[in-house]
């Protein structure tokens, strides 16, 4: 049976988040936050066919693909860092931290798309609420994971933070598969929610520093079966490893 989410409407966003550390938006309501149609959402997903292979996983799998780009946001202006490499510490992620992982980068076509700055703005005036207003160090990644193996593992680091300030999660696409169930757990205590994200482009957004979250392995339905994340981090100060 799949679990679904109570769903947050897009004026209630900061107090949800402040009540319960994270929040479920519908992809109309992501719509309403960012101001833009959800024809050019849906425009984007194409992309996510065309990912390279992740080579940087430690437990020897084959089931991730994905691309990275890193961002400025200050105030409503929106600026593309210097292709960079993806570092967390070990602390964030006991898996594949510590080590510097170089992705091929967002193609330009998702990054100049209207879509893009109007996402990135959102989100960072969402994170200056709970916050205080300032500049916001984006990391965006593009994942496609997939059961040509016979399973995929959307969080192979398990249960975990990352080490940012907010983390929101993009469901694009889910094809042919069951599992990847959504978990999210208080930080510092015993409360945890468990649903499935299935509408395209509808949201998970979490305070890093209040919950702990993990999707579970995915496996196909018949044949082979993906499922499509845009997930992007806010950091206040600067990008992880300087």
């Amino acid at each position: 049976m799949i679990l679904t989410a109570a769903l947050t409407h897009a004026q209630s966003l900061p107090a949800q988040l402040r009540q319960q550390g994270y929040a479920v938006l519908s992809a109309q309501a992501v719509c309403e936050l960012a101001g833009c149609p959800l024809t050019d959402l849906l425009s984007l997903r194409s992309s996510w066919n065309d990912l390279p292979p992740d080579g940087y996983l430690k437990d020897g799998g084959h089931y991730r693909r994905r691309r990275h780009s890193c961002f400025v946001v200050t105030g409503d202006a929106v600026t593309q860092a210097p292709h960079r490499a993806h570092w967390q510490p070990l602390e964030y992620n006991a898996l594949h931290g510590g080590m510097q992982r170089w992705f091929e980068p967002i193609e330009p076509a998702i990054v100049h798309s209207p879509a893009w700055p109007q996402l990135l703005q959102a989100l960072a005036h969402v994170s200056s609420e709970l916050k205080r207003e300032q500049s916001w160090y984006v990391e965006a990644h593009q994942f496609r994971i997939d059961t040509e193996g016979g399973i995929g593992r959307p969080t192979p680091e398990g249960a975990h933070r990352d080490g940012v300030d907010l983390v929101a999660v993009f469901l694009v696409s889910r094809e042919g598969i069951k599992g990847g169930e959504t978990r999210v757990f208080e930080a510092a205590g015993p409360s945890g929610q468990r649903f499935t994200l299935t509408e395209p482009w509808s949201l998970l957004l979490l305070d890093d520093e209040r919950v702990i979250h993990e999707s579970t392995p995915i496996q196909p339905l018949a044949g082979q079966g993906h499922r499509d994340t845009l997930v992007l981090t806010y950091r206040a100060g600067g990008f992880q490893g300087g």
